[in-house]
């Protein structure tokens, strides 16, 4: 990776010392990456929020409804690993730009679909242009900031993540009321055309190493098809239960995924995946700590809508105002916990003290009664709680994974820390399938058992921050 021209430059003067390409633009990195990265959690809002209309419009049934939701999870979550290794070798804004293009195409079979096949496959291809997107993304603040800049430009990203999240029901449901759920397709494409503008003026292209291999296609093949089918697994596993093609899709998902670790292993640094990455204590931690607190938090974010919309009698929106309080905290603090705040108390503190504050508020769930809820008393105070914990938590963690990487890895260790948040949230949505299941009749206290179950991962989370993470000198 080389050093950037100063900015501004010019393209003369980069040609001149034969470093096309190198200019940076720190604000418009930062801009085309938060656009990028933003474009999964609009989507996902948006669609939620559309799903009445879409199912109306191709007379789909539940089996329909779920596929045209998850024809974009299982492709993201299995295909964003190999994101993150494209990036490093054949160049990140390269693969960042083909991914934006990817989304945008695909955005627009989705409005023009004619029916539900065509449909699902835009929404694949979405999902493979998002796979392109969210590790890269990353990888490219990695490559254009440092030090303290570098984790108030992460903490500005996440920020910004969590502020797309929470207007994007908002701003959808006003598209799907006013004209219809195919116009929410059409406002998400020139997003993604400007972010491709942007990237192509002001990030600069990098790479892992510049004698870098050739992809690894038997690992990319491998860890594909084993992400593809745990993930499918795990998403039929609530609706279909532990049947012979669930069961022999994880089993087989699990074998794929135990060769590609022993294929990676041999291949050493020409392994897609470098297996010495986690040999770093650190990045073991982070990764586990990642596994625990985003299944904990993907449990919430499924549940919690569930509950007040089919037990409590809030509406849509009414639920989706409910929960925006915990975006808004997380937008509005995260800029200054990835920058000033990790400086000043080190990662390692911040990431005990986050998820201690989350499972705090998991525990503030937990005492929810079984009659007579309040928002104010039962509810608002664990969202908030949890919205500090995740503040606490995100922007360091993103930073500390990147950092413990190096920047030879920075597009992988961005990629599997993508799949692993992920599947974490499938292994939650899995579990709370089950959690309904067994407690149709009573939905309160089947929310109460999940926050328990929320309240001991995040613990975990907590203990292993203290114990594998290193904490960074404070200032």
């Amino acid at each position: 990776m080389t050093n950037a021209l100063p900015f501004p430059c010019t393209a003369q003067a980069a040609r001149a010392q034969g470093r096309e390409g190198d200019c940076l633009d720190p604000k418009g990195t930062l801009l085309a990456t938060i656009l990028g990265s933003s474009l999964a959690f609009i989507v996902g809002s948006i669609i939620n929020v559309a799903l009445p209309q879409m199912q109306s419009t191709f007379d789909a049934g539940p089996t329909g409804l779920q596929w045209i939701v998850n024809a974009y999870l299982l492709p993201l979550g299995a295909l964003v690993l190999i994101g993150g290794a494209m990036g490093d070798i054949y160049g990140r804004k390269l693969i960042f730009q083909w991914g934006l293009g990817i989304f945008s195409v695909a955005c627009i079979i989705c409005a023009v679909a004619w029916s539900l096949p065509v449909l699902l496959f835009g929404r694949a291809l979405e999902g493979i242009g998002a796979a392109m997107l969210a590790p890269t993304s990353l990888a490219i603040i990695a490559d254009g900031f440092s030090g303290r800049a570098r984790g108030a430009a992460i903490g500005t990203w996440a920020a910004a993540g969590a502020a797309a999240g929470a207007a994007a029901p908002l701003l959808g449901g006003i598209i799907v009321d006013l004209a219809g759920w195919r116009w929410a397709f059409v406002a998400v494409t020139p997003i993604a055309i400007y972010a491709m503008i942007v990237a192509r003026k002001s990030v600069r292209e990098s790479k892992a190493r510049e004698d870098a291999p050739a992809l690894d296609w038997t690992g990319a093949a491998l860890s594909g098809a084993g992400l593809f089918a745990l993930i499918w697994g795990l998403i039929a596993l609530p609706d279909q239960g532990p049947t012979t093609p669930v069961l022999a899709a994880l089993v087989i998902g699990a074998a794929l995924l135990f060769t590609f670790v022993v294929v990676e292993r041999r291949l050493g640094d020409d392994a897609m995946t470098p297996l010495v990455l986690f040999q770093n204590p650190t990045f073991s931690g982070l990764s586990l700590l990642t596994l625990c607190l985003y299944a904990a938090l993907g449990g919430l974010l499924v549940l919690l809508p569930y509950v007040l919309i089919r037990e409590l009698g809030y509406s849509a929106t009414a639920a989706g105002a409910a929960i925006l309080p915990f975006p808004l905290v997380m937008g509005l603090l995260s800029r200054f916990v990835g920058g000033a705040m990790t400086e000043r108390y080190g990662t390692r503190t911040l990431l005990v003290t986050g998820s201690a504050l989350v499972a705090l508020g998991f525990a503030l769930f937990a005492q929810i009664p079984s009659n007579e809820v309040v928002y104010w008393l039962h509810l608002f105070p664990g969202l908030i709680v949890m919205a500090l914990g995740m503040a606490a938590s995100v922007a360091p963690l993103t930073t500390a994974v990147l950092n413990s990487a190096g920047a030879r890895y920075t597009g992988v260790a961005s990629g599997i820390n993508n799949a692993i948040s992920r599947i974490a949230g499938l292994l939650a949505t899995a579990f709370l399938g089950l959690v309904l299941i067994g407690a149709a009749d009573d939905l309160i206290a089947g929310f109460a058992a999940a926050a328990w179950a929320g309240v001991a991962l995040s613990l975990l989370s907590a203990a292993t921050a203290y114990l594998l993470v290193a904490q960074t000198e404070p200032a």
